[in-house]
């Protein structure tokens, strides 16, 4: 596996930002109706309803369009998991492929992390738009990402490796202490109440 290319870097201003520990990611594509059965036997997991994520313990299952899921596992497990996965889908029309290699998740901690989302973002990071456990595929600046909520106060965001630095400072940027827009975190929902 290549050097993973923001490991050990962190900011801390309005959230914490930081690299999240390397993961396996797979991309599986085909039907729901075809692949759920594998899914579910493979990581435990039922295919996710739209637009949201499934979670048991470490493995996570992403929504990423009609036909397509990221899945998210402990480094070092996603070869085994492809193989196990092509070896119970053989008979049906699927793509299953480790995208590990091509992807780097940021994590960023802190109740400040809607405000810091929508500096740089189209994507509806309201509580009502990005409710814990939804999954949104937008933009994160001028790259492609997606962007979900582990919890209230703990966002992630998957990009290629190729622009994570690009994000990483994007993020950074609107994460400066100076920055400071208070809409969505607590005082600021507030008052706008």
């Amino acid at each position: 596996m290549p050097e993973y290319p923001l490991e050990g870097r962190r900011f801390d201003g309005l959230v914490r930002l930081e690299s999240a520990e390397p993961r396996g990611m797979i991309a599986l594509r085909g039907t729901p109706e075809e692949l759920s059965s594998a899914l579910e036997e493979s990581v435990g997991l039922a295919w996710p309803a739209t637009g949201e994520a499934a979670w048991t313990g470490e493995v996570g299952a992403l929504w990423m369009a009609p036909d397509e899921l990221l899945l998210l596992v402990p480094q070092g497990q996603a070869q085994d998991l492809v193989e196990r996965l092509g070896r119970s889908l053989a008979d049906r029309h699927h793509l299953v492929a480790d995208v590990s290699d091509m992807r780097t998740l940021l994590r960023m901690s802190g109740s400040g992390c809607r405000d810091v989302l929508a500096k740089v973002t189209p994507a509806d990071v309201s509580p009502a738009g990005l409710s814990i456990g939804r999954v949104r595929r937008s933009r994160v600046g001028q790259v492609a990402a997606a962007i979900w909520l582990r919890d209230g106060e703990t966002a992630e965001i998957a990009c290629f490796r190729s622009v994570a630095h690009y994000v990483f400072d994007l993020l950074a940027d609107a994460a400066h202490p100076e920055a400071r827009v208070d809409y969505w975190t607590p005082q600021g929902a507030d008052a706008q109440a």
